[in-house]
């Protein structure tokens, strides 16, 4: 990667060995108990069968603070590679009271014998390491440290953990940066680097620029490098675009200016990854495949939700629609999109205006499905169902509201773009009725009560059928 090259690495100072192989086999029953307990961990409601190590590297001298790569085995996949977690561990003889909430465990054989494991994320001593090591460039056994020409990293940033965190965990330093740790490791270039650096390149201001990040891995390697974590600028005084529509829901404030705004900032996005990063046409082959790609979805998914199988039938012609389209000779222009875009991954600050934010994608997807490029109608499509979440999770429900702000966020995309997505509604109700049917899934699975707002969304785009 070419920021990768902006500095030169340096060789770190060589970590002190941990000498003892039996090391994991010391953590193994702690890590049994507590790692199906984080709530990123993505193998839940099935025990874990055993570890294997992929690297470890001492952070601190004395394995005062433990790095590792670490594959959980699950059945029924045994036989397979496991999911891959970023674990920072530290190990105490005397640990600090306040720290009694992140203990891991009690370490009774091993060469750690007799020391508290514990996550040492949430500890702001260990924490700060972190920061140093991304402050400085370098090797550190099998990490590597890179930094970027955007921004700096000062000395002595006093680090705050975050606790609302899902597929990673973010530490906040000195309300200046913030770094993101992610947690289930997948091999590649998480696009939550590369966009928002391809993003710099091309100058838009809409996305924070990475100021450091670390890997592991060779880029001239056949495996290539893999992103563990990355710093960027903390937008202090900026609002959560959730919480912001939701406060003016409550206040019965005007939302359809900053949603026209950020439909502005949405296509200045799109434009900028056009320009940065290859496109692709969409010819009927690949139409085709999405369309089938949908409508085995919407299947499977009926299958696990069964309010849906009355809607089928009528969500189904969403699918047919497209490919039918796609038969007729249509085609479409597709890039690299956001991939998860809903009003909680934007950030509104008065004076900067709209941040878009967290380019990882849908977590739960393959890494290099996410990494695709599709139509930017997806993104589209993400948004107009969360100014929908939002209405309907406001009570009384406002529905105008919803309507007025799918409106505007249109007209600020035409706007910006010259190209307003309502004027194709065939892909853009496909990827409407995709998305809806994937928070369906989500929501009978992890929040029942909140199943009959993608439901009602799966009615009316039935009706439009």
């Amino acid at each position: 990667m070419s920021e990768a090259a902006a500095r030169p690495v340096v060789p770190a100072a060589a970590p002190q060995a941990v000498e003892d192989p039996e090391l994991l086999t010391s953590l193994d029953p702690l890590l049994r108990e507590w790692l199906p307990r984080q709530r990123w961990f993505a193998g839940k409601g099935r025990p874990v069968t055993g570890f294997t190590l992929d690297s470890l590297t001492q952070l601190r001298p004395g394995a005062a603070l433990l790095h590792l790569l670490v594959r959980a085995h699950q059945p029924p996949a045994d036989e397979g590679p496991g999911d891959c977690y970023q674990l920072l561990i530290g190990t105490t003889d005397a640990l600090a009271p306040h720290l009694a909430p992140t203990v891991i465990g009690h370490i009774t054989q091993g060469p750690l014998a007799g020391r508290t494991a514990y996550e040492a994320l949430q500890d702001p001593g260990q924490a700060a390491v972190l920061l140093e090591r991304l402050r400085i460039p370098g090797a550190l056994g099998a990490l590597r440290f890179h930094r970027g020409p955007h921004g700096e990293v000062p000395r002595g940033l006093v680090p705050r953990p975050l606790q609302a965190e899902q597929s990673n965990s973010s530490v906040v330093y000195g309300d200046q940066l913030i770094a993101k740790v992610f947690r289930r490791v997948l091999p590649g270039v998480n696009p939550d680097l590369e966009l928002p650096l391809a993003l710099a390149r091309e100058g838009c201001h809409r996305v924070p620029a990475p100021v450091a990040w670390y890997e592991t891995g060779d880029a001239t390697a056949p495996g290539g490098t893999t992103t563990l974590g990355l710093l960027q600028p903390y937008l202090k005084s900026a609002a959560d675009g959730w919480e912001l529509a939701l406060k003016h829901l409550t206040n019965q404030q005007e939302f359809i200016p900053l949603a026209r705004e950020l439909g502005r900032a949405t296509a200045e996005v799109h434009t900028a990854l056009a320009r940065a990063l290859p496109t692709v046409t969409y010819t009927r082959a690949h139409t085709e495949q999405l369309a089938e790609a949908m409508a085995r979805r919407l299947e499977t998914t009926a299958h696990q939700v069964p309010a849906l199988l009355p809607y089928v039938p009528a969500l189904t012609t969403a699918f047919d629609a497209l490919a039918d389209l796609a038969a007729g000779g249509r085609n479409w222009k597709a890039q690299r999109v956001h991939g998860d875009l809903h009003l909680g991954q934007c950030l509104y600050d008065p004076a900067d205006g709209w941040q878009l934010i967290d380019f990882e994608g849908e977590p739960s997807r393959p890494l290099a499905e996410r990494r695709m490029p599709h139509p930017p109608h997806r993104d589209i499509a993400g948004m107009l169902r969360s100014f929908d979440y939002a209405a309907r999770s406001h009570r009384p429900w406002n529905p105008a509201w919803s309507d007025a702000c799918r409106a505007a966020y249109c007209t600020g995309y035409a706007d910006a773009s010259g190209w307003d997505p309502r004027t194709d509604p065939v892909l853009l109700r496909a990827y409407e009725t995709d998305k809806a049917i994937y928070e369906a899934l989500y929501e009978a699975r992890h929040r029942p009560d909140w199943l009959p707002v993608p439901m009602a969304a799966l009615e009316r785009l039935a009706k439009d059928g």
